[in-house]
C-alpha cells in the first residue's frame, strides 16, 4: 500500500466543494440561504442554462465589509458563531463558513458588496484564487454575486449534470421551500432572461402558498397552536380533500425556519390523510415547528437538510392530533370543476370498459399507488411467481391458471381462482395495470392510439417545475394521444386523451415529473401513463373476473405488472394442508 500523505490545498478544497456543490441548485440553495441570513427582504436570481452558465444572485441585505470580503472564501470563515457552545442555540441557516469557499473552488466568481453607508467593494476569484479587488459604484446595501464556468476545473462533476430541464426543476425544488417560509420576502426567479418566478410580498401564508405553487387558496386550511410542555409552536397549512397529487412533491417541513426532511412527520402526515384521501394520493402541505434551538441539533448532514428534534416521538404526536382536528373541522366535501366533462367517444370503436362486460363503480377513480412495495419476499416452496426470464409459454402457472374458475374475492382486491390442487390469489389491480400498459404501448409502437376528444378541456394547473417539463415535452405527449395547450400563464388545457386512460389529469402528472418525458423511450412512458390510469377499490362479479383472467393471459408477460410486482400467485394444496396440520 503506497505511503501515507498530506493532500494538496487544491485537492482538499476540490473536495470539500463536491460535498457541498453537487449541482446548479446547491448553489442557489446556499447563496439564498446567505441572503436571508442577511436580512434581505428582496432576492432577485438570474439563470442561464438551469445555471451551468450563470448563476447571478442579488439581494438588498446588509452586506458584507470590505475587511471581511476575504475571508469569506476562506474555509471555515464565518460570523454565525464564535465558539462550539453556539452550535447549541442556532439562529441562522449558514453557520459552517463552507458555501462561498466550496463554491469558489470550482468556478469563477464575482462578488460586489456594500454595507450602509459605507463604500462598495468587488472581488473577483477563479478556483480559488483572488484575481481583483476593488471598489465597486453601489448606490444601495446589498450584495451581488454572479457565479459562471461551475465546475470549468472538474470536468467529471460537470459532465454528470443532467440535462437544462432537469436541473431547473432541481433549482425549483430548493428554491421553492424559501418562497413559502418567508411570505413576507420577494423573491424572483428568471432563466435566459424569462421571468419564471416573481412573488411579491402576501399577506398570508395561504396567499404564498397558492401564488406559488398555483392552488386554490380556498381549497388550503391554515392553524396553529403552541405546545407549552414541549416549548414549541407548530404552525400548519394543510390542503383539503379537493388537491390529490400523484407524489408528495408538495409538501414541506420546516424546523426553526429552516427546510428539512423528516420521514417520520412525512409518514404520519400522509397517514393522518388517509382518513379523506384514497390510496396513491397525497396531499400537499406546510408543516412549520418553532423550538428553542437548544431541542434541535442541525449538524448532522452535509446540507443541513436532515435535523435531530430532542423530543421527536412527542412532538410527531401532537402535529398528528392537530392535523386530523383541522382536518375534520375545517374540510369540505369534494368538489368536481365545471371544466371537466364526459370524453367523446371515439369514432372507430366503442369505448372500452376497464374490466370487461357491465361494469359500474359507485366508488370513483384513484390512481394507482405511485411506489411498488419493495422487501417482499415469497417462499418458493409455496408460492410460485414470475420471473421476467422466463417466457410466458414456459410459466409453470400458464397451464392450470388458464383452466381455472373463478369462486370468489377477498376486500376488492383480491381475486380467488381454483384449478385442481391450487388456488391462484389475483392482484385485480396490478393484473389490470398490465393488461392495460401492453395495450397502451402497443398502440404507441404502432401509431394506432385511439384518441377521445373532450368536448371541454381539462384545465390542469401546474407547479414551475411541471410548467418546465410541459414546454419541453408538449409535442411528445401529442404523440401519444394527450394533446395540450397552454391556457393561461400556469395553465394547460388537455384536449385529448387516449381511450386506454382513465384518469388523465393524474396520468398527465405522472408523465411530467421525474425524467424528462421528451427523452424517454415508448415503454416508460406508457408504464408511466398506466401508472395513474387504473381504477381501483371496483367489486368484480364472476363475468368481469373472467374476463380480465382471460386478458391477462393473452398479455406477452402476464404473471407481473409493469413494475415488476407479481400479479398471480398459487398456493398448493399441500401448502394449505401443512398451515392446518392435516398429514
Amino acid at each position: 500500500m503506497p505511503s501515507v500523505k498530506i493532500l494538496s490545498p487544491e485537492v482538499i478544497a476540490k473536495i470539500a466543494a463536491g460535498e457541498v456543490v453537487e449541482r446548479p441548485a446547491s448553489v442557489v440553495k446556499e447563496l439564498v440561504e446567505n441572503s436571508l441570513d442577511a436580512g434581505a427582504d428582496s432576492i432577485e436570481i438570474h439563470l442561464k442554462d438551469a445555471g451551468k452558465e450563470l448563476v447571478h444572485i442579488k439581494d438588498n441585505g446588509c452586506g458584507i465589509p470590505k475587511d471581511d470580503l476575504e475571508r469569506i472564501f476562506q474555509r471555515h470563515a464565518t460570523s454565525k458563531i464564535q465558539g462550539i457552545d453556539d452550535l447549541q442555540n442556532l439562529s441562522s441557516m449558514g453557520f459552517r463558513g463552507e458555501a462561498l469557499y466550496s463554491i469558489s473552488a470550482v468556478s469563477d466568481i464575482v462578488l460586489r458588496s456594500k454595507v450602509k453607508n459605507e463604500d462598495g467593494w468587488e472581488i473577483h476569484l477563479q478556483a480559488g484564487r483572488r484575481l481583483d479587488f476593488k471598489p465597486a459604484p453601489l448606490s444601495t446595501a446589498g450584495t451581488e454575486i454572479k457565479i459562471t464556468q461551475l465546475f470549468f476545473n472538474t470536468p467529471a462533476r460537470r459532465k454528470f449534470l443532467k440535462s437544462t430541464t432537469s436541473e431547473m426543476q432541481q433549482i425549483f425544488n430548493v428554491f421553492l421551500p424559501y418562497t413559502l417560509l418567508y411570505p413576507q420576502k420577494h423573491f424572483h426567479l428568471t432563466h435566459a432572461g424569462k421571468s419564471m418566478l416573481d412573488l411579491r410580498p402576501s399577506a398570508s401564508a395561504i396567499d404564498r402558498m397558492s401564488e406559488a405553487l398555483n392552488l386554490e387558496s380556498k381549497d388550503l386550511l391554515e392553524s396553529s397552536q403552541e405546545f407549552e410542555e414541549l416549548g414549541a409552536k407548530v404552525r400548519m397549512v394543510l390542503s383539503n380533500i379537493n388537491i390529490q397529487r400523484p407524489r408528495r412533491d408538495l409538501q414541506y417541513i420546516f424546523v426553526n425556519n429552516r427546510p428539512v426532511e423528516s420521514k417520520n412527520l412525512s409518514y404520519n402526515l400522509n397517514d393522518v390523510y388517509r382518513i379523506i384521501l384514497p390510496p396513491g394520493v397525497y396531499p400537499s402541505y406546510i408543516l412549520d415547528i418553532h423550538t428553542s434551538a437548544c431541542e434541535v441539533d442541525v449538524n448532522i448532514h452535509p446540507t443541513k437538510r436532515e435535523v435531530r428534534l430532542r423530543q421527536e416521538a412527542r412532538l410527531v404526536s401532537f402535529v398528528r392530533h392537530m392535523s386530523e382536528y383541522t382536518l375534520m373541522q375545517q374540510g369540505q366535501v369534494k368538489t368536481i370543476e365545471a371544466y371537466i366533462s364526459t370524453p367523446v367517444p371515439p369514432s372507430k370503436s366503442p369505448q372500452l370498459n376497464t374490466y370487461g362486460p357491465a361494469l359500474t363503480s359507485s366508488q370513483g377513480q384513484i390512481s394507482f399507488p405511485t411506489t411498488a412495495p419493495s422487501g417482499g419476499h415469497f417462499n418458493a416452496s409455496h408460492w410460485q411467481t414470475v420471473s421476467k426470464d422466463i417466457s410466458k409459454r414456459d410459466h409453470p402457472l400458464q397451464n392450470p391458471f388458464a383452466q381455472a374458475r373463478f369462486i370468489g374475492s377477498f376486500i376488492n382486491k383480491y381475486l380467488l381462482f381454483e384449478a385442481g390442487q391450487s388456488l391462484f390469489l389475483v392482484d385485480q389491480h396490478a393484473a389490470q395495470e398490465r393488461i392495460m400498459f401492453e395495450k397502451f404501448e402497443g398502440q404507441i409502437k404502432e401509431g394506432t392510439i385511439e384518441v377521445q376528444p373532450l368536448l371541454t378541456p381539462i384545465l390542469l394547473k401546474l407547479t414551475p417545475s411541471e410548467k418546465i417539463a410541459w414546454e419541453e415535452s408538449e409535442k411528445k405527449l401529442k404523440e401519444v394521444g394527450i394533446e395540450t395547450s397552454l391556457f393561461d400563464e400556469d395553465t394547460v388545457a388537455i384536449q385529448t386523451q387516449p381511450t386506454l386512460l382513465k384518469n388523465i389529469e393524474n396520468a398527465v402528472r405522472i408523465l411530467l415529473s421525474g425524467d424528462a418525458i421528451a427523452r424517454c423511450d415508448r415503454t416508460t412512458v406508457a408504464r408511466r401513463a398506466c401508472k395513474a390510469s387504473i381504477v381501483t377499490g371496483d367489486k368484480m362479479d364472476a363475468a368481469q373476473a373472467d374476463y380480465q383472467r382471460k386478458q391477462l393471459l393473452s398479455c406477452r408477460d402476464p404473471f407481473t405488472c409493469p413494475h415488476g410486482r407479481p400479479t398471480v400467485v398459487e398456493l398448493k394444496e399441500s401448502f394449505l394442508d401443512r398451515q392446518f396440520l392435516r398429514t
